[in-house]
């Protein structure tokens, strides 16, 4: 797609990546083993990966790629959104040791429980499945406009 061999039209691709999220988020709030993602998780994240690699290549397009520098211009930006996600995966670990003593003060004040990194991922799952709700209603209005 950044090399202009399958074009797809923006607008659909980022909603269907918003999609994907909703539907990952779903999947753990869930958490059952009979759904999708625990029965196929090869199909689903290659199909995500896809999907969300299309949206990348939509804004490669749009910046532009240095021609006479194709192959390195691509590995480079490939490496480039890959250690972002690694620190950004770093820093929500760090954040989250950081608070689990004020998280445990909180939330369980009177017992000598521990907060688990588990604790986390249904509220987070909400969180990120709401806002990736209101980009993909943004986004698929955004066909008529």
């Amino acid at each position: 797609s950044a090399l202009d061999l399958v074009r797809i039209p923006t607008p659909p691709v980022e909603a269907a990546i918003a999609l994907s999220v909703v539907f990952l988020a779903w999947e753990i709030v869930k958490d059952d083993e009979s759904q999708l993602t625990y029965r196929y998780p090869v199909m689903v994240s290659s199909s995500f990966g896809l999907l969300h690699g299309f949206g990348f290549a939509a804004v490669l397009r749009d910046i532009g790629l240095p021609q006479t520098e194709l192959p390195t211009a691509l590995l480079f930006f490939n490496v480039g959104v890959e250690v972002g996600q690694i620190l950004f995966v770093l820093a929500l670990l760090a954040g989250f040791f950081v608070l689990r003593p004020l998280l445990v003060r909180l939330l369980w004040a009177d017992s000598d429980k521990s907060v688990h990194w588990s604790s986390l991922t249904v509220p987070a799952s909400y969180v990120i499945g709401g806002l990736a709700s209101y980009w993909m209603i943004d986004r698929v209005a955004g066909f008529w406009a």
